[in-house]
């Protein structure tokens, strides 16, 4: 099957915001397909001098709004912690069709086996990095996210507590979330009911509020030459302790890149206690979206295994 990207209308949007980038003529000449890495259609669309990472979403209604939010959260983490993100091509997210997509320049990056030692200390780094920056309140009041498919609702609460929010803000909507896709069991639902009311017992000491990256998975992160530079960010305000659980939820990480984190940050003794706490909305999330299929059935047994582990 042909991929979406190298539909005519795709190519010539992507062609058109290439062009308007550098203000000249560009013309794709060959594609990299990227969908192993991404929830979306992905890949590049190669081109003379730069080449084009493209992300392609078929929702005319919310697509739009999503690579906004996207975009929007980029924008924010390069201001307040002066890191590295992509370079958005034209506008950044462009209408094409029916469709949304939503561009950048290309980076050349070391993905899977080929990432050394150095790239996961380089992705500790620029986490770190991300987590001195702070604020007053957890959440964030200028936007809202998403995470994944998922609208995200960023808006503080009343509270101002860490474990209000967690429990308000991130694992009552996933659980809603989840229970309305029918994929999670109603014994799981009741127990992670419980454990909700369980949170202020299990959060640990009250954290400040951190500039998180919010989908921390370390395939959102492109490690180059010189760096790890951030990619699908969700960003608000929250504890450093939940994008550290992320980084490894879906696979295994190098140990260096803690490593490397804690080159300029601490890492609290109890995090690995409370690794799983914050995993819970993840894996609530993961159901929600494709719990019905192998892949994310897999992670009904990994939130059974997190109730577990807290109601100890």
């Amino acid at each position: 099957m042909t991929h979406p990207l190298l539909h005519p209308v795709i190519v010539a949007a992507v062609e058109r915001a290439a062009s308007a980038h550098r203000g000249r003529p560009w013309t794709a000449s060959g594609f990299t397909d990227l969908n192993d890495r991404a929830a979306h259609p992905s890949g590049i669309l190669h081109g003379t001098p730069f080449s084009v990472f493209a992300k392609l979403s078929q929702d005319a209604d919310s697509g739009g709004e999503q690579f906004a939010a996207e975009l929007k959260g980029l924008e924010l983490i390069a201001r307040l912690a002066a890191i590295r993100t992509p370079t958005q091509v034209a506008t950044g997210v462009v209408s094409a069709g029916t469709s949304w997509l939503l561009l950048s320049e290309a980076l050349p990056e070391r993905v899977g086996e080929a990432r050394t030692p150095e790239d996961y200390r380089a992705i500790g780094h620029t986490l770190a990095a991300l987590h001195q920056v702070n604020a007053h309140r957890f959440g964030l009041s200028q936007f809202n996210g998403f995470f994944g498919p998922f609208s995200q609702d960023n808006r503080p609460v009343g509270s101002d507590r860490w474990t209000d929010f967690y429990a308000e803000r991130r694992v009552q909507p996933m659980l809603r979330l989840a229970v309305d896709s029918g994929n999670l069991p109603t014994g799981l639902a009741d127990r992670t009911e419980r454990l909700i009311e369980r949170l202020p017992d299990l959060c640990g000491p009250e954290p400040r509020p951190s500039l998180l990256h919010g989908d921390a998975q370390q395939n959102n992160f492109i490690c180059t030459a010189d760096s790890a530079i951030v990619i699908d960010a969700a960003p608000y305000f929250g504890h450093p302790e939940l994008d550290l659980a992320l980084l490894d939820y879906f696979e295994p990480v190098s140990l260096a890149a803690f490593d490397g984190y804690q080159e300029i940050r601490p890492i609290d003794d109890g995090f690995d206690e409370r690794r799983e706490l914050w995993r819970i909305f993840s894996y609530l999330a993961v159901i929600a979206a494709v719990g019905q299929i192998p892949f994310g059935s897999r992670f009904v047994t990994s939130l059974a295994n997190a109730l577990d582990r807290n109601a100890r």
